[in-house]
């Protein structure tokens, strides 16, 4: 009895490690992984697509001139202004300050010109009746010019202190809508320090980056598509605006600006975007060839064939495919019948590949 149960034991044992094992190298199911292409019109392989981000085209970055303790913040996201409207103001403790001596200067000068000019007007009468000497008369107008230019300087001091106090006022500049809000009230800031961004702009515009090896064929006024991820089914047509003759080193493309023909209110900025640009010809597109790299394209004894994948779920399927082409261009064989636009075909490893396989993108 006890043997038995050691040899119950044992085969339960075996039987564990056995569907351990199975499942194991069931989990280990080798895919080769498969390049593929998509097949296309001819002259469509020069449609390229880049990725950008929708600004309005005219953004503004509200600042204060002085710094000092925001007293004042009628600022908040989203907010429709107009110009000349006040958003925020500072305390303006030293600009008042400043300005406050600037009129006691003033006053001091004010009362030095007029001494000097009672002094100038006495020592005149007594020259003119001989009692008392040129020299005497040139020094006294020579005070009172003096005392004069000073008084000048004062009112200018004034002046540009009284400016120094609305530098501590923010006024809309434009009519627009408040974009983003980075400062709050009793913050101390400094000039310079952004507080907030004005949108005030009416056209939408489409920032993106273009590598160099196309940078060529984008020029100004070029027309283009625009689809954006958030909004399904809607294209919108646009002009190409802006053309940077250098690179961004920071993303190693070159920057352009498109603008949009006719932009809709359910473009915000903000928004990434998808643009198209056509560097091929019309010509070419509009005679609707289908075309597959030659590379693609196998033969065997019952003529022309390429690999279309099959994609089941999560599972991708090789088949073998016969197609009939047509001539060779730079862009690859022309497809005479066989294959429609979409399908995805593979492109390398022919020789190596069955029918049927299965494998991964």
């Amino acid at each position: 009895m006890k043997q038995l149960r050691i040899i119950l034991t044992l085969l339960m044992t075996v039987s564990l490690f056995s569907s351990c094992s199975k499942e194991k190298k069931k989990e280990e199911v080798f895919l080769r992984p498969v390049k593929y292409t998509e097949v296309d019109y001819l002259g469509g392989g020069k449609i390229r697509t880049f990725s950008g981000t929708a600004e309005i085209d005219k953004i503004i970055k509200l600042s204060f001139r002085n710094s000092g303790i925001i007293v004042q913040f009628d600022v908040k996201l989203g907010q429709i202004v107009k110009k000349g409207q006040l958003l925020a103001k500072l305390d303006n403790v030293s600009s008042r300050l400043s300005y406050e001596q600037a009129i006691t200067d003033l006053n001091s000068t004010e009362s030095q010109m007029n001494t000097a000019k009672l002094s100038l007007n006495r020592v005149r009468s007594l020259y003119e009746k001989g009692s008392s000497s040129l020299s005497d008369f040139e020094s006294a107008k020579n005070a009172f010019k003096t005392a004069q230019e000073s008084y000048q300087s004062a009112k200018r001091g004034v002046e540009i202190q009284r400016e120094q106090i609305q530098y501590g006022y923010i006024y809309a500049p434009e009519d627009g809508v408040i974009a983003a809000v980075s400062s709050e009230i009793d913050e101390n800031v400094s000039a310079g320090q952004t507080v907030a961004t004005l949108n005030s702009g009416t056209d939408m515009e489409i920032a993106l980056g273009i590598p160099e090896s196309v940078i060529n064929g984008v020029k100004n006024s070029m027309i283009v598509d625009v689809d954006f991820t958030s909004l399904d089914n809607q294209k919108f047509k646009a002009k190409v605006t802006e053309v940077s003759p250098a690179v961004d080193s920071n993303t190693a493309t070159y920057p352009v600006r498109i603008t949009l023909i006719e932009p809709s209110d359910a473009i915000k900025s903000g928004m990434a975007a998808n643009v198209t640009f056509d560097f091929g010809s019309d010509q070419e597109i509009k005679t609707k060839t289908l075309v597959v790299p030659a590379h693609a394209v196998g033969e065997d004894s019952n003529g022309r064939f390429v690999f279309l994948i099959k994609e089941e779920g999560d599972t991708v399927i090789i088949k073998k495919h016969s197609i009939t082409i047509g001539p060779l261009s730079a862009e690859g064989f022309e497809v005479i019948s066989g294959l429609s636009k979409g399908q995805k075909i593979a492109t390398a490893g022919l020789q190596t590949l069955l029918d049927g396989q299965q494998v991964k993108l």
